[in-house]
């Protein structure tokens, strides 16, 4: 098969369509991979996990390479693309247990993170590859505000259409009409669910995240904290977190983080109660030694924690913490397994 090249803008269009009619799978396959990072972010804020993600863009190229012959050009390839993973991603909720296809109800204000059980995090150093991209079209698609763990779990509890309308409206910056036609039905109905989507993510999202602004590089002043936190905890230093801590500060855990399963997530909330709750693995018979590695995400600082058990002499992959900093503290830590550190390019021992 001959060679198709690939070029960006006027020519875009009609070298997927001649790749298309010709079959040439090489020259599809480079132009889809373009967009794989911000379509991965697509499908996880539709889906919440990050391993769905990737499975999920895995079966939008396959979709896309099958139904090629469907493309004339008439949309942008990557509103194109967009269709096909957002139909994708409607479908694998479909097949989800109904207590999957939407996060429970609760209390309005926000709910953990972690109450989401499918929820995962997301490694910055991926966003990364999106905002450096020139070629990107839309800066939103990693755009702070609307890619931490407080939205994600916020936009879980929407019905899977309002979801959709939601995110391609207010993040993506999409028209109506263009929603309407990714969707496949009318300006009204895609208003009416978006009048409807709103109210939802505010009663799920804590009220200071409303006033959110934009911002994607870490700040000093997270760093300070993150490493302050990750010294306390390695030198079991109550005091230094209790400066660290908020007074209304929140902790809270997956099932599996750190190999403890469980039906329901665990959550403590104030910073007395949450040092009470360290205090046995940081202090007397069973307190295990920490170690941690900072990383990043979902434009959040996060501490990779590894435990070496009395009589171990490796430090084992325990736990991935987020932390949401807020006036000069912690205020929350979500706490994720660490099946995720691959991802991040974290070791499992050190």
């Amino acid at each position: 098969m001959r060679k198709v090249e690939v070029r960006a803008g006027e020519a875009e269009e009609g070298a997927v369509v001649d790749a298309a009619r010709t079959g040439d799978e090489s020259a599809f396959a480079e132009l889809a991979e373009r967009y794989r990072p911000e379509l991965q972010v697509h499908c996880y804020r539709m889906l919440g996990s990050f391993e769905d993600s990737e499975d999920l863009v895995q079966e939008t190229f396959l979709r896309a390479w099958r139904g090629r012959e469907g493309y004339q050009g008439r949309a942008t390839f990557r509103a194109w693309l967009y269709r096909i993973a957002t139909n994708a991603c409607l479908d694998f909720i479909d097949r989800r247990p109904v207590a999957r296809q939407t996060a429970a109800g609760g209390r309005s204000g926000g709910m953990p993170a972690v109450a989401v059980p499918w929820l995962q995090p997301y490694p910055d150093r991926l966003l990364d590859s999106i905002a450096s991209n020139q070629d990107t079209p839309d800066t939103a698609v990693v755009a702070k505000e609307t890619i931490e763990l407080a939205f994600l779990a916020a936009i879980q509890h929407l019905p899977p259409r309002q979801r959709v309308v939601l995110i391609l409206r207010d993040v993506l910056g999409w028209s109506a009409r263009e929603t309407a036609s990714l969707l496949e039905a009318s300006v009204a109905s895609v208003n009416s669910a978006l009048q409807r989507a709103r109210p939802t993510l505010r009663n799920h999202i804590p009220e200071r995240r409303l006033e959110w602004a934009p911002s994607e590089e870490p700040s000093e002043h997270e760093r300070a904290v993150l490493q302050r936190y990750m010294a306390a905890i390695e030198h079991a230093d109550d005091v230094a977190l209790a400066e660290l801590l908020s007074e209304d500060a929140r902790a809270s855990q997956q099932p599996g983080a750190g190999g403890y399963e469980g039906l329901e997530p665990a959550c403590v909330e104030g910073r007395e109660a949450i040092i009470a709750a360290w205090a046995p693995a940081l202090h007397g018979p069973h307190a295990v030694e920490f170690r941690f590695v900072p990383t990043r995400a979902n434009r959040q600082p996060a501490a990779a924690s590894y435990i070496r058990a009395p009589g171990d002499s490796a430090y084992r992959a325990f736990a991935l913490s987020v932390l949401r900093v807020e006036d000069g503290g912690v205020a929350e830590l979500a706490t994720f397994a660490s099946d995720l550190f691959p991802a991040f390019d974290l070791p499992t021992t050190l």
